[in-house]
C-alpha cells in the first residue's frame, strides 16, 4: 500500500528574453523519486480508497445515516441529519468537495492512461464501472452535477464546467456500464493487487457492474418506469451478485489510517471510542431510537452484532439493555451515558471489513422486480435469501463477535414471512433493506426517498430549515457558487432552489 499515493509531477519553466535558461535545468530540478506518467493499477487503488473515504463521517453519522433515523445527536453543529438545521461546518457539501479533489479525478487518470492501450481492455473496463459507481452516489446526494466537463481543467483549461442534468448522468452511467461490460476480454491482462474488490478478476467485476445497472435502474421506478424496466431486465439477464461469494468487500488490516476501515475510523473518531466509555464525545450521537427500537421489537438477532451499550467501562451486547436516543433533542439527555451505540469489537473494529455492494441488497431489489413481474422466482424466496445473506455476512464482515447462528436465522425468517399484498411486501422488502443496507447510508437514504419505506416521522424542531420534512438532498459547496458562478445558477434553474427540500430528478412524489 506505500505506492497508493502517486506524486504526479507538472514542471513548469518559464523563461523571458531577457534571461536565458541554464542548460540541465530541467534534469536538475526533476524530482527523481516521482513518476511524470500515471501507474494505472497504483492510481486505481487510490481511486477505490478515496471514494470509499470519503466524508463517511459527515455523511454517513451526521447527515444521511441522521436523515433515515440510523443516528441521533443532541447537538446543534452536527444536527442536519437528525433536526434539520445547519448552523456551521462542511456537513451539506463535504461530500461533493471530497469527490471531485480526489476520486473523481483520479479515475479520470486512471482511464486516460489505459483508454488507447488494446491490451488494457479490461482495466479501462473496470475503470469506467468504477467511475459509474463514484459518481452515482455523488448525483444521488446532489442532484445535477458537473459530468460530462468535470475533468476538463486540465485537458481543455475549462475552470467552470456545466452542469448536467441527472436524467443525461443516468443515461451516460447505466450505458457506460453496459459498454464497459462488452470489452471485457479474457485473453487480455487486468488489475492485480491494486484492485481491492476483486484483484482483477472480471468475471466478478461484469457481476458488479450488472449489480450496479440494477441498483440504478430500480431508481427509475418511478420518473420512468419503462426505462427502469428495460435495464433491470439487462441487469438481470445479465447476472448479478446473488450470492454472497460474489460480494464486493473490501478487507482492512488496521493500523495506518489508509489500513482501517474508512466508516469505523471516522466514527470512532467523532463519536465512538475506548476512551469516551459512552459518557461524552464530540458530537453528541448515539443510535436513533427509531433504528434500536425496530430491531428490538422484531428481535432481529443483528441488534447485538453492531450495537452495545457500556457497563462498568465495558460494552455489552445485551438485549434488554439496548436504547436508543430519541432523534430531535436539542439537550443531552440524563440517560445518554447507557445508550445504544455502534460496538468497537465488530462494526466499527479498524480491521472490520466493507461492504460496497452485496448480495442482500441485490436479493432485496429481485424480490421487488419479481413483485413487479419483471422476472420470475418468488418475492418471499429472494426475500428469505436476502436476510440469511445479511445475517451470515455479520461475521464475515465484523468477525466472530458479530456471528449470527443458523437457527437464530431460521427463527427470524419464520417469525418475519413476506406479506400476501404488494405494497405491505414493497414495506417489508425495503424496511428490510434499510437494516441489512446498513452501515452504507448514501445507499439506504436514497433507496429510502425512493420508496418511502420505512415509514419514518420527521422531528419539526425550532428553526429547522424543511418546514419539519426529512430533506430530499444535500446542497452545493459555497464555492460552486461564488467560483463556478453560471454553471450553477443554470443548474439551480433547470433543478430547483439549492435546498434541502428540493428533489433531485428520480426522487418524484
Amino acid at each position: 500500500m506505500n505506492n497508493l499515493y502517486i506524486k504526479l509531477v507538472v514542471v513548469v519553466i518559464f523563461c523571458s528574453g531577457l534571461i536565458a535558461c541554464d542548460d540541465g535545468f530541467k534534469e536538475v530540478n526533476t524530482n527523481p523519486n516521482a513518476s511524470p506518467n500515471v501507474e494505472a493499477e497504483y492510481m486505481f487503488t487510490k481511486t477505490i480508497y478515496d471514494a470509499l473515504n470519503n466524508s463517511t463521517g459527515t455523511v454517513y453519522e451526521f447527515a444521511a445515516g441522521g436523515f433515515v433515523q440510523h443516528f441521533a445527536t443532541y447537538l446543534e453543529v452536527p444536527g442536519l441529519g437528525d433536526k434539520y438545521v445547519y448552523t456551521s461546518g462542511s456537513y451539506p457539501y463535504a461530500y461533493f468537495s471530497g469527490a471531485y479533489l480526489n476520486a473523481i479525478n483520479e479515475i479520470y487518470k486512471v482511464i486516460e492512461s489505459v483508454e488507447d492501450d488494446e491490451n488494457a481492455v479490461n482495466k479501462h473496463a473496470i475503470a469506467v464501472i468504477w467511475q459509474a459507481y463514484i459518481y452515482h452516489r455523488v448525483t444521488d446526494l446532489y442532484g445535477m452535477i458537473p459530468y460530462s466537463e468535470a475533468t476538463t481543467a486540465a485537458s481543455s483549461s475549462n475552470y467552470s464546467p456545466a452542469y448536467d442534468t441527472q436524467e443525461e448522468i443516468y443515461t451516460s452511467m447505466l450505458t457506460n456500464l453496459e459498454t464497459a461490460i462488452n470489452e471485457f476480454d479474457s485473453s487480455k491482462e487486468s488489475f492485480g493487487d491494486g484492485d481491492l474488490l476483486y484483484s482483477g478478476n472480471t468475471a466478478k467485476w461484469e457481476k458488479f457492474a450488472y449489480s450496479l445497472m440494477l441498483r440504478l435502474s430500480m431508481r427509475l421506478t418511478k420518473v420512468d418506469p419503462a426505462m427502469a424496466q428495460q435495464w433491470a431486465n439487462k441487469a438481470i439477464a445479465g447476472g448479478i451478485i446473488e450470492d454472497s461469494s460474489d460480494d464486493a468487500i473490501i478487507d482492512y488490516v488496521g493500523g495506518q489510517v489508509i489500513n482501517s476501515n474508512p466508516v469505523a475510523y471516522q466514527l470512532r473518531g467523532n463519536n465512538y471510542s475506548d476512551s469516551n466509555q459512552g459518557n461524552t464525545n464530540t458530537e453528541g450521537g448515539k443510535y436513533s431510537s427509531t433504528f434500536i427500537t425496530y430491531l428490538k421489537d422484531n428481535e432481529d438477532p443483528r441488534l447485538g452484532s453492531i450495537s452495545a451499550v457500556w457497563v462498568d467501562g465495558s460494552q455489552v451486547t445485551t438485549t434488554d439493555l439496548q436504547q436508543g436516543m430519541p432523534n430531535g433533542l436539542t439537550n443531552r439527555p440524563s440517560d445518554f451515558s447507557i445508550l445504544s451505540e455502534p460496538n468497537l469489537n465488530t462494526i466499527l473494529g479498524l480491521t472490520s471489513s466493507l461492504l460496497v455492494i452485496g448480495s442482500s441488497e441485490m436479493n432485496l431489489l429481485l424480490a421487488e422486480a419479481s413483485i413487479r413481474g419483471w422476472t420470475s422466482g418468488s418475492p418471499e424466496t429472494y426475500y428469505q435469501k436476502a436476510i440469511t445473506n445479511s445475517m451470515t455476512n455479520m461475521e464475515k464482515l465484523y468477525g466472530t463477535d458479530a456471528r449470527i447462528t443458523s437457527d437464530e436465522i431460521s427463527a427470524y425468517i419464520a417469525a418475519h414471512p413476506l406479506a400476501n399484498d404488494k405494497e405491505s411486501q414493497l414495506e417489508q422488502i425495503h424496511t428490510e433493506f434499510w437494516v441489512s443496507v446498513f452501515p452504507d447510508e448514501i445507499e439506504v437514504y436514497s433507496n429510502w426517498r425512493r420508496t418511502g419505506y420505512p415509514v419514518l416521522t420527521p422531528v419539526n424542531v425550532t428553526g429547522n430549515l424543511t418546514g419539519g420534512t426529512i430533506p430530499r438532498r444535500l446542497t452545493y459547496a459555497p464555492s460552486e457558487a461564488s467560483v463556478n458562478t453560471e454553471s450553477y445558477n443554470a443548474a439551480v434553474a433547470a433543478q430547483g432552489e439549492d435546498a434541502f427540500t428540493t428533489r433531485v430528478w428520480w426522487d418524484i412524489e
